[in-house]
Order: C-alpha cells, then sequence, then structure tokens
C-alpha cells in the first residue's frame, strides 16, 4: 500500500479538557516519510514536536510530549483518528499546549478525514511485521499488552475496575477499516469520586457532560453532588441511583472499553509506523501503553540495525 496524507488542510476549534483553554488546531497535508509532527504556532519560532514515543513525558489521564522545554498534551484522540483513517504523513499546528478535547472522542477529527479525502503518495508504506511476541507486564497494576504477530493489525481489550458499574467490560476491533464506525466516536470517562481530587491537581479544569462520560457507582448526598456540580461549573441535576450521568446516552453497552482500545491505537500511533500484528490489551492506560510502545519502537530499531549489518556483511 502507498503511503497517505490528507487531500487538504482542515481547522477545528475547541478547549482543553484539562487546561480548559480554547484552542485551534490545523491538520495540513505533509510529504511522504514525514510521519506526524506537531507544531506549536503561539510559540516563538514555532516549534516542531516529532509524536514518537520517546518523546512522550507524561501520562497523566493523558499523553503529554515534550522537547527541548516545548510540550503539546492530550495528543492521543487526533493521533488515533489519523492512525485508524491510515494516514501517514501530517503536520498538525495548534495555537495551545493542549489538543481541544471536543466530544471526548476522535469522532469530529475523523469526520473531516473523510470530509477532506486521502491523497495517495509516491512512496511505498514500510509496515512493521510482527515475527514473534512482544510484551509489556506491569505487577502492581496486572496491566499488560501483548503485540502477537498477525498479517493485520487488531486489538482486544479488556478493562476491569473494582465497580458495579463498570466492573468488566471487552472490545475489539479486527481491521482499522471498522474504527470509523465501531471506535472513533466512543468517549472518555471518569469515576465522579475521582472528580475532586483531579481538580485540585489541576487537571480537567475544561471537563464537562459534554465532553466525558461520569461514572456514578457510590451513593453521596444530594448537596454534596450540587456542590460537584457547583465546582465543575456544570448545571445542577437531581441523581438518586448509580449508573451513568452523562448528556447524550451510551453510544455503545462496552462505549468505556471501546474508548479505552481508542487510546491505546492513539498512544500506538507514536511508534511511527503501521503494525501488522494483534494486540492484547488487559487494563491499558496511557503509562503502560506508552512503555509498551517504546518495546516497539526498541524491536523495530533492533531490527533495522541488524538488517543494515547483513546487508553490508
Amino acid at each position: 500500500m502507498k503511503q497517505r496524507t490528507i487531500r487538504e488542510a482542515f481547522s477545528i476549534k475547541g478547549k482543553g479538557l484539562h487546561t480548559g483553554v480554547k484552542t485551534t488546531i490545523t491538520f495540513r497535508p505533509a510529504p511522504v516519510d514525514f510521519g506526524y509532527k506537531i507544531k506549536r504556532t503561539d510559540l516563538q519560532g514555532s516549534p516542531v514536536i516529532t509524536a514518537s514515543a520517546e518523546n512522550v513525558m507524561n501520562t497523566q489521564r493523558c499523553t503529554v510530549l515534550l522537547v527541548d522545554g516545548v510540550q503539546v498534551a492530550t495528543i492521543e484522540h487526533a493521533l488515533a483518528a489519523l492512525y485508524g483513517c491510515e494516514i501517514d504523513n501530517c503536520l498538525i499546528e495548534i495555537d495551545s499546549p493542549e489538543f481541544p478535547i471536543l466530544d471526548g472522542s476522535a469522532v469530529e477529527y475523523v469526520n473531516n478525514i473523510h470530509r477532506v479525502g486521502f491523497e495517495e503518495q509516491s512512496e511505498e508504506r514500510i509496515y512493521y511485521e510482527v515475527d514473534q511476541n512482544i510484551e509489556y507486564f506491569d505487577a502492581e497494576t496486572g496491566s499488560y499488552l501483548i503485540l502477537m504477530p498477525s498479517d493485520r493489525f487488531s486489538i482486544h481489550v479488556q478493562i476491569a475496575f473494582d465497580s458495579e458499574v463498570l466492573p468488566v467490560q471487552k472490545a475489539f476491533l479486527e481491521n482499522l477499516s471498522d474504527f470509523k464506525d465501531e471506535v472513533s466516536m466512543c468517549r472518555t470517562f471518569v469515576f465522579i469520586r475521582e472528580i475532586e481530587s483531579l481538580l485540585k491537581t489541576g487537571l480537567i479544569k475544561g471537563g464537562d457532560l459534554d465532553n466525558a462520560i461520569v461514572i456514578y457507582d457510590q451513593l453521596i448526598q444530594q448537596k454534596e453532588l450540587d456542590r460537584l456540580a457547583d465546582v465543575m461549573g456544570i448545571e445542577r441535576r437531581k441523581i438518586d441511583k448509580t449508573g451513568y450521568i452523562v448528556n447524550k446516552p451510551l453510544l455503545f453497552p462496552n462505549e468505556p472499553a471501546r474508548h479505552k482500545l481508542l487510546d491505546v491505537i492513539g498512544d500506538i500511533a507514536l511508534v511511527g509506523r503501521f503494525i501488522k500484528g494483534r494486540i492484547i490489551a488487559n487494563r491499558p492506560g496511557h503509562r503502560i501503553n506508552n512503555l509498551f510502545a517504546r518495546n516497539i519502537v526498541e524491536q523495530i530499531e533492533t531490527r533495522s540495525v541488524f538488517e543494515m549489518h547483513t546487508n553490508f556483511s
């Protein structure tokens, strides 16, 4: 398959989930072998950051890139959209330190990519074809990711929480071609019991019920619910049973698991190549996703060095 870029540029406006800062993000066509790069147009000299696993510096509730003191956060949904639409090369311009959260999913990015269309390029796409299992385990959390040989890219995800509302869920993507209709619209989520601590650490300043699913799995007094609503700047509502607090109903019964699958794709996009392999992910999160992606990059680099040595021999 040939490499692809988008046919023309497009822009989207929104606010950052964690900073709450209003921002404009623009996606532009890019030449072959360019990969994904992010330009901070609000900074002097408009520095450019390569979207790569090695440049990730923070994974607390999002994926953050940092190069030479310049950072950009919450990149995972946009990169999942590019990867899920099989775009190899794209320049992303942004006028703030954080990508917009939009509705908490990747669907607006995906819809715009399909609206402007694709441009097939002159060079062939170079895949990373998996020939042996690559694994990463976190003994402390029980999380693990495994990349297994396969003739195509697919992902199986399982999430598990100590929660009656969201215990164990599974999600599957058997082909990237299904990303648009099966995964792209699935929104991020948060437990209501996490909200105050996240706010105290300076996160989710832009969070609301239009960009996240709130999981209410432990009954608390109405006055406490009202206080949290006031802190977040959202409308108070009377809630007398556990469940999902949303402005828009769940799109799928397993929408949270599908969103975690979306996040895995966004973080794996930082490998820098399309992959032919099957990913099995148990309780994934941005931290372990990045460590896993770094392992894959190491394998790619090791193979490249071996092949170069073999060719010269």
